[in-house]
C-alpha cells in the first residue's frame, strides 16, 4: 500500500481531521480541457478545510481553506446528468496547492475565483452537506467564535461514540474506564477515546488516520508516566513504554478534557498491579549526577522532563545551554576555560553593552517590567534550528512558507553573535545539538528542498560549521564532550538555578538580570477566570508564541557537581583520566586505560564464564558456554588450542585450582545437575558430580580450604571437598555442608579472608554464611527480583549486589543493613574487583568503572555487541577478560592502571 501523502501538518496548527471520502472532482471555471475532466482521489472533511487528495501521486493535493470559500452547496445541474444528483458544489475566492509532484515546497496560493465539484463515489451528500454546512458558517466567526464553535461541533460527534470493544486483546481483561482523550504530536491534536482495563491501556482516534487503528500499549511494559502542562493547563499526561519484541522506547502524549479527569486516569493507573515504574527519588538523580554515574546531558533531559518539558510539544520543548561561544577559532582546546559560555549569566547579559541598554529601556517601562522582550525557547526558535529536518513543522507553523533566506538557521557561528548582540534574539539551544546518535542530521539539507537564495546569492544548503569542525557528526561529538567537560560539570548548577531554579522568578531573577515577560510565567494568568473568549484566545497565541518559562523545580541553589568526576571519559573511546581519592585535598590523578590485545569468538552460543591461567607467564584462556563446550586458548600463540564437549546443555560457569600433585583441575557447572572435573594436563575429564537435583548456576572456590562451593536451581548452595586424587567421587563422602535456601541460587562469592560466603537467589535475597561452622549469620531482602551477581568489598566490610532491576546495592555485613544503593543505566550482570576499581559488566556491553566503594561512577567502556555475561581479571598480568553473548571473548591489557 503506498504510503498516505496526506497530513494532519498540511492544516492548521490544532486543525482537526473527521473523516474522508472516496470522490471525483473536476475544476469548472477554468478554461484548459484538462482540468475539466474528473479526477479520481479522496476528499479530506477537516475542522477549517476540505482537501482533494489526487490519485495522482504527481498532482498536487488541493486544500480550500473555508474562511476563503464563497459557497458550498450541492450542485443543482451538471452536464453528467448521472451525477449531477451527488455532487458537492465548492465556490471559493481562493486555494491551495501542496506536495506538487510530491516535493515539499512552500504551497502556492492561487488567488482567484474557482468553482470545485466533487461527487461523492459511495457516500450520499444528503449524509455530509449539513455537517460541512456547520463548519462553513463557524468559520465567518472571529477566530475564538470559531475555535468555539468548532469544539461544541467536536463534543457533539465525539459523544455519540464509544470505544469499539472487538479490539480488545483477550476476553477476561476488564474495563476500568473510558474517556475522551487527543493524542498530542508537536503541532497536531488528534481526538480519540482511551480505555484503560486490568491489562493494556487502548487509543483509538476517532478518525482513519493514525498508523495503528488502535493503539495497544500492555501496562506490564509501561515504565514511566508523567503528569503534564499542555496549553497552559494541567490536563497532560505522558506515558513511557517498552514496544516488544523489539524493545524500543515509545510515548503516548495525550491531553485530557479536564485536570480531574487527567488526575483520574493516572490515579487508575498507578493502581493497576501490572504496573511497575522506573521510580527514582529526585533527589537521588541529584546525588547521581553529583557523583558522576549520570551525565550532564541525561541530567538536563531528566530536569526539562521534571519541568513539563516534552519532545511533542514545540511549547515546550527541552531546552539546552549554548556551552561554547568560539565559532569561528581552526581547531578547540576543550580544556582552555577561555572557549567556554559564562554559564552563571542568561543569554541576554552576556555582552555588557546590549545588557546596559536592555536595563535601560526596563527603568522606563511601567509594570509589568521586563528585560527580554523575546525568550530563549518557544515553537519558532526549535523549527528554526529543525527546519532543515522537519521542514512539513515549518510549513505547518508559517501558514506554507519557510523563512526569509537571511533569517534562516545558515551559520552557527551568525546565530552565535546574534544571540549576543540582538536586542530581541535570547535564543538558547535544543538537545539534538547534543545528541551524538542522530549524529548531527538536522544539520544537513538531506531532503533537497529549495530554501532559495541569501542577499549576497549564496544558495541555502546545510549549516555551515565552525571551522573546527570536520562535519556534521563531529560538530555534534565535539558540542557533547563539551557539555561533559570539566569547565561545564563545574559550572552547570548556575545555569540550572537560571532556567529551573531559585534564580527564575522573583528578586533573584531581577539580580541575576533574568526576567521575561509576565505572561510566560507559569500561573500569572489563569485563563479560566478571562470570560472574553477573544481576549482569552488572544492570550493563549500570545504565550504560545512567546515561549513559557519551565515550571520551577527548584528553590533553592543547585549543588555543584563532585570534582572527583571531572575527567571523564571521551564519547566512544576507550580510556579515561580520573582522580584517585587517596588525596582528597590534592587528587592523584591516574588513567583507566584498556588496550585491546585480542578479540576472537570461539563458542557457537553464549559464553557463560572465563578464567585465567595465572602462571608466572598467562598462557591460557579458559571459557565454557552455552554451547556446551569447554575451550582453550593461547594467548601467546594467538590460536584455540583445546576444544572439548562436556555436556549436552549449557555449561554455566567453571573455576580451576592445583593438586598436591600439580595437576591443574577445572571444574565446570551444568545444566544437567552435575559437576564436571576436567584433567587440564591429560585433557580428559576425570569425573562427573551429580550434586544437585537441578542445573548448577554458579561456582566458587577456596583455594585455602581446598573446598569448591556450588549453587544451584534447586534452592540448595552445597560445600564440597575439591577433587585430590584418581578414584572415584562419592557425593556423600565430599558433601561437607548443605545452605538451603528459598528459591533459587543464582551467584556466590567468598570474602578476600575466605572466612565468609555470601549467597544471592532468584527472589532478590542475599545469605550470608560463616566458612568456619556453615551457619547462616543473616538474611536480607536487597531487591525484588533476581539478584546477577556479588563481591565482597576489598575490605571484607559489605557486599555489593547487582540484579534484573539495574540497581546496585552495598549492604554492611555487620549490621545487615543497606547503606548504599543506586540505579545504573543498563542491567548490571557481572561484577569484579581490577587493583582498586569496581568493574561491572551490563546489558549493553559496556564496562562501567566504579570507585573503590563502589558509589562514585568513573567511567563507561563499550565492549561487546550485547551483554556481558562474565568478567574476569588477573591483577599480576594486568590483564581484564570480557565474555560477552555475542559469542566473542575480549584480553584487554591494563598495564596502566
Amino acid at each position: 500500500m503506498e504510503k498516505e501523502r496526506f497530513t494532519m501538518l498540511l492544516l492548521d496548527s490544532g486543525e482537526i481531521f473527521f473523516e474522508d471520502y472516496s470522490v471525483q472532482m473536476k475544476l469548472v471555471d477554468n478554461s484548459t480541457s484538462e482540468e475539466q475532466t474528473w479526477r479520481d482521489g479522496r476528499l479530506k472533511f477537516c475542522s477549517k478545510s476540505l482537501v482533494f487528495v489526487n490519485k495522482d501521486i504527481n498532482q498536487p493535493l488541493i486544500k480550500i481553506q473555508l474562511k476563503e470559500t464563497i459557497a458550498i452547496d450541492q450542485c443543482q445541474s451538471n452536464n453528467d446528468l448521472a451525477k449531477c444528483s451527488n455532487i458537492l458544489l465548492v465556490q471559493c475566492k481562493q486555494y491551495v496547492k501542496m506536495l506538487e509532484k510530491n516535493i515539499l515546497a512552500p504551497y502556492k496560493f492561487i488567488h482567484q475565483n474557482t468553482t470545485f465539484h466533487f461527487y461523492f463515489n459511495y457516500a450520499k451528500i444528503d449524509d455530509c452537506l449539513p455537517q460541512i454546512l456547520q463548519l462553513f458558517r463557524a468559520a465567518t466567526l472571529p477566530t475564538a467564535e470559531q475555535n468555539a464553535m468548532i469544539m461544541a461541533i467536536v463534543h457533539s460527534r465525539q459523544s455519540r461514540v464509544s470505544f469499539d470493544t472487538s479490539w480488545l486483546g483477550d476476553l477476561y481483561e476488564q474495563v476500568v474506564l473510558e474517556t475522551q482523550a487527543n493524542k498530542v504530536l508537536p503541532l497536531v491534536i488528534n481526538p480519540g477515546r482511551i480505555l484503560l482495563t486490568t491489562s493494556r491501556i487502548y487509543f483509538q482516534p476517532y478518525n482513519n488516520l493514525d498508523q495503528h487503528p488502535v493503539l495497544k500499549i500492555q501496562l506490564n511494559d509501561i515504565i514511566n508516566i508523567n503528569k503534564r502542562r499542555f496549553l497552559l493547563s494541567q490536563i497532560g499526561l505522558e506515558i513511557k513504554w517498552l514496544r516488544q519484541p523489539e524493545n524500543k522506547v515509545e510515548h503516548l502524549f495525550i491531553s485530557l478534557k479536564t485536570q480531574n479527569d487527567r488526575d483520574e486516569l493516572y490515579t487508575n493507573l498507578l493502581n493497576q498491579p501490572t504496573v511497575s515504574l522506573e521510580r527514582v527519588p529526585q533527589d537521588q538523580m541529584t546525588m547521581r549526577w553529583q557523583s558522576g554515574s549520570l551525565s550532564n546531558y541525561d541530567y538536563l533531559l531528566y530536569i526539562n522532563s521534571l519541568a513539563d518539558r516534552t519532545f511533542h510539544d514545540l511549547t515546550q520543548y527541552p531546552v539546552m545551554p549554548w556551552v561554547l561561544q568560539d565559532y569561528t577559532s581552526a581547531t578547540l582546546d576543550l580544556n582552555d576555560p577561555s572557549i567556554y559560555r559564562d554559564l552563571s549569566k542568561p543569554i541576554g547579559a552576556l555582552e555588557p553593552n546590549r545588557l546596559e541598554r536592555l536595563k535601560e529601556r526596563y527603568l522606563e517601562m511601567s509594570e509589568p517590567k521586563f528585560l527580554y522582550g523575546s525568550h530563549y525557547s518557544a515553537p519558532g526558535f526549535v523549527l528554526f534550528y529543525l527546519v532543515r529536518k522537519y521542514p512539513q513543522y515549518m510549513l505547518c507553523l508559517q501558514n506554507g512558507r519557510f523563512d526569509h533566506p537571511d533569517r534562516m538557521f545558515n551559520s552557527v557561528a551568525d546565530v552565535w553573535k546574534n544571540v549576543l548582540v540582538n536586542m530581541s534574539d535570547f535564543k538558547e539551544l535544543i538537545p539534538e545539538f547534543y545528541d551524538t546518535n542522530n549524529g548531527g542530521d538536522f544539520l544537513i539539507n538531506s531532503y533537497g528542498i529549495d530554501f532559495g537564495y541569501r542577499h549576497d546569492g549564496t544558495k541555502i544548503g546545510d549549516v555551515q560549521l565552525p571551522p573546527w569542525a570536520n562535519g556534521p557528526a563531529h560538530f555534534v561529538q565535539v558540542l557533547r564532550s563539551a557539555l561533559e567537560s570539566d569547565y561545564v560539570s563545574q559550572n552547570l548548577h548556575h545555569w540550572i538555578d537560571l532556567i529551573f531554579g531559585y534564580k527564575q522568578r522573583g528578586i533573584e531573577a531581577e539580580k541575576a538580570n533574568n526576567v521575561f515577560f509576565y505572561l510566560c510565567y507559569e500561573g500569572a494568568v489563569n485563563l479560566d477566570t478571562i470570560k472574553d473568549i477573544n481576549d482569552r484566545h488572544g492570550l493563549e497565541i500570545q504565550i504560545m508564541e512567546f515561549g513559557q518559562i519551565p515550571k520551577q523545580i527548584f528553590t533553592l541553589p543547585h549543588p555543584k557537581r563532585s570534582i572527583l568526576t571531572l575527567d571523564k571519559l571521551h564519547i566512544k573511546t576507550t580510556s579515561a583520566t580520573i582522580a584517585s581519592e587517596t588525596d582528597k585535598e590534592n587528587p592523584i590523578q591516574k588513567t583507566f586505560k584498556l588496550h585491546e590485545l585480542i578479540m576472537f569468538q570461539s563458542h557457537k552460543e553464549s559464553v557463560s564464564s572465563i578464567i585465567i591461567q595465572d602462571k608466572e607467564e598467562i598462557n591460557e584462556v579458559i571459557s565454557v558456554g552455552q554451547d556446551g563446550m569447554l575451550k582453550l586458548y593461547s594467548i601467546k600463540n594467538k590460536k584455540l588450542t583445546r576444544n572439548v564437549s562436556l555436556s549436552s546443555l549449557p555449561l554455566s560457569s567453571c573455576v580451576s585450582y592445583y593438586t598436591s600433585s600439580h595437576r591443574n583441575i577445572l571444574v565446570a557447572g551444568s545444566w544437567d545437575n552435575s559437576l564436571i572435573f576436567y584433567d587440564i594436563e591429560f585433557g580428559r575429564v576425570i569425573d562427573i558430580l551429580q550434586g544437585h537435583e537441578d542445573a548448577v548456576s554458579c561456582l566458587a572456590l577456596s583455594d585455602s580450604r581446598k573446598i569448591i562451593i556450588s549453587g544451584s536451581w534447586d534452592c540448595t548452595a552445597k560445600v564440597w571437598k575439591s577433587y585430590s586424587s584418581g578414584t572415584k567421587i562419592k557425593p556423600a563422602e565430599c558433601l561437607i555442608a548443605q545452605l538451603d535456601h528459598d528459591s533459587k541460587v543464582t551467584c556466590i562469592n567468598i570474602s578476600g579472608d575466605e572466612t565468609l560466603l555470601v549467597s544471592g537467589t532468584e527472589d532478590g535475597e542475599i545469605f550470608l554464611w560463616n566458612m568456619d561452622t556453615y551457619h547462616l549469620q543473616f538474611t536480607a531482602k536487597a531487591h525484588n527480583c533476581k539478584i546477577n551477581a556479588m563481591v565482597f568489598d576489598q575490605e571484607g566490610k559489605s557486599i555489593i549486589s547487582c540484579a534484573e532491576d539495574k540497581i546496585l546495592n552495598i549492604i554492611d555485613i555487620h549490621t545487615s543493613t543497606q547503606i548504599y544503593r543506586t540505579t545504573i543505566e543498563y542491567e548490571p550482570l557481572t561484577l569484579t574487583w581490577f587493583k582498586s576499581f569496581l568493574l561491572i559488566g551490563d546489558s549493553n556491553g559496556n564496562i562501567n568503572v566504579w570507585n573503590r566503594q563502589g558509589a562514585v561512577f568513573i567511567t563507561q567502556i563499550h565492549c561487546h555487541n550485547g551483554p556481558i555475561n562474565t568478567l574476569s581479571v588477573s591483577t599480576e598480568n594486568n590483564i581484564v577478560l570480557t565474555g560477552g553473548k555475542d559469542r566473542k571473548i575480549i584480553v584487554w591489557d591494563c598495564k596502566n592502571v
